[in-house]
């Protein structure tokens, strides 16, 4: 009939029940069987094709969807899930989380306010953050997609009070001076685009050398304040980093802390690799005054395990911060009772409607206990130490920085000096290390040395899959000298042999 009336939901709930039953038993079956598989492998031409396919036009049975995915999608994953992947700085995941998100998406509701159980939640899980960072409970915060998204509210929250006029009412031209940010540099690239997007422009930061251990360094950047002052520009904040990217290197934030507060300047923390080391038993001490930042940055998806995705930003003044980012239209008035009563989530935030990620990190800390994922922390950072033990042992191997938390900067030296060969080596090792699926390691620069950069931030890994990957390393780095030392021992000779017939080929080209 034409006017029947349609609805998402299945003709046949029992159908679809079967199919979810299956669909979790290969879930669990992926996770338990994840060893025997590779760590990632490239996407053939053929299953790239099924992507490009038009826009479905008819229906297809929900099984048959399901097997398109299973079959085209499962096998050719980043990765992040297997023991030995260590590329870069990504979480792991964890099962009961994925289950939260399940649940998540069945409760359905929408976390930009509203008096529910889910909301409810979600303030629990920042009330539990603040408690790990022991941030006072009268500190705000919000649950953000990652830490970018958890460093740009940070700073328009400083922009704002430190501007000297109403920013939301005047916009960024009635700004009567220059503001200026201040971090190493070895910050997070999310911080200068976060400072382009409110307008500021990248000159706004300002990047201060790093000492030897990558750490901000204090004089340079007490420095940098005065000359800025002096030349008319206005400091408004500094931002700590608590576990750099690229080495894992976490500044003296007591000591920023101090120097903030003479300077009359926000203190921000970007503790998106580090602060929730605020948790785990042996090391804590490394992020020592953490908790006198104005504001922090933090990702449950990194050393919490949450799946993607899940930031969160920390804010010790709860006023500044809903004065950041209150607005309520005509169709939005709060009310002291019924479904809109309380506190409104999206007046902390740039999102109205918001997912309900806080349900995967509850689950998760629930099912745990904080003290479990802190020990977790620890082990991380044990087996870094142990491969850095490893690579000092090991005359073929050279360490590139020290190892302060859990990543590992190292290269395959094998004998060479130049540091174009060995760049070249060991981009080599990592890409074909990554091609074979045995495990994922990125690369990076250090104070000009490019090196093989190992992130330990996983909970499946042991130390046994570090020392393979070692192995690994030596084996096909030895491999890779050799092939270069042939390949320019042939170009010598065929140029000594052939210098004639190259010229003959040039002149007839």
């Amino acid at each position: 009939m034409k006017n029947q009336e349609e609805t998402l939901d299945p003709s046949d709930w029992t159908e679809v029940r079967e199919l979810a039953h299956r669909m979790v038993e290969d879930a669990v079956r992926h996770l338990d069987e994840v060893r025997e598989r590779h760590v990632w492998q490239p996407i053939p031409e053929e299953v790239r094709a099924r992507f490009r396919t038009p826009l479905p036009t008819g229906p297809q049975p929900l099984g048959d969807v399901y097997e398109e995915l299973r079959e085209n999608m499962l096998p050719y994953a980043m990765g992040n899930i297997y023991p030995r992947f260590w590329g870069w700085y990504m979480g792991s995941g964890n099962f009961t989380g994925a289950l939260g998100d399940f649940l998540a998406a069945i409760d359905g509701s929408n976390l930009g306010g509203g008096s529910t159980a889910a909301a409810m939640i979600d303030m629990q899980v920042i009330d539990w953050f603040k408690e790990m960072m022991e941030f006072p409970p009268t500190a705000s915060g919000t649950l953000t997609s990652g830490g970018s998204m958890a460093n740009l509210l940070a700073h328009t929250i400083t922009r704002n009070m430190m501007a000297g006029v109403d920013v939301r009412a005047e916009g960024i031209v009635g700004i009567p001076r220059p503001l200026r940010f201040y971090a190493s540099d070895q910050v997070h690239s999310c911080h200068q685009k976060a400072l382009e997007t409110l307008g500021l422009g990248a000159r706004s930061l300002r990047m201060v050398a790093s000492d030897e251990r990558q750490r901000i360094d204090l004089s340079a950047l007490e420095a940098a304040i005065a000359e800025d002052r002096a030349a008319g520009v206005a400091p408004v904040c500094v931002i700590g980093t608590a576990g750099t990217t690229n080495t894992g290197a976490t500044d003296d934030l007591k000591a920023l802390a101090a120097l903030c507060r003479r300077e009359g300047l926000r203190f921000h923390v970007d503790g998106c690799i580090g602060a929730f080391l605020k948790i785990a038993p042996e090391n804590r001490a490394l992020v020592a005054g953490i908790e006198l930042a104005d504001s922090v940055a933090l990702d449950p998806h990194k050393w919490l395990h949450t799946p993607f995705e899940a930031g969160c930003v920390l804010v010790r003044d709860a006023d500044r911060h809903f004065e950041a980012f209150e607005m309520h239209g005509e169709y939005l008035q709060l009310q002291t009772r019924g479904m809109i009563a309380g506190k409104f989530l999206a007046d902390y935030g740039l999102e109205l409607s918001r997912g309900f990620k806080a349900l995967k990190i509850w689950m998760s800390l629930k099912e745990n206990g904080a003290p479990k994922l802190g020990r977790l922390i620890d082990q991380n950072i044990a087996q870094a130490r142990h491969l850095e033990g490893l690579i000092a042992a090991d005359p073929r191997l050279e360490l590139v920085a020290p190892v302060d938390l859990n990543i590992v900067c190292f290269r395959y030296a094998g004998g060479l000096k130049d540091e174009v060969a060995l760049k070249e080596v060991n981009t080599e090792i990592m890409l074909r290390i990554q091609e074979s699926g045995f495990a994922i390691l990125s690369d990076t620069t250090v104070a000009g040395r490019h090196c093989l950069r190992v992130a330990i931030n996983n909970h499946r890994t042991t130390r046994q899959d570090l020392s393979v990957l070692l192995s690994e390393v030596l084996r096909t780095g030895a491999g890779v000298a050799h092939e270069r030392a042939r390949s320019a021992a042939t170009v010598s000779t065929v140029g000594k042999k052939t210098p004639i017939i190259h010229e003959r080929k040039a002149e007839g080209a």
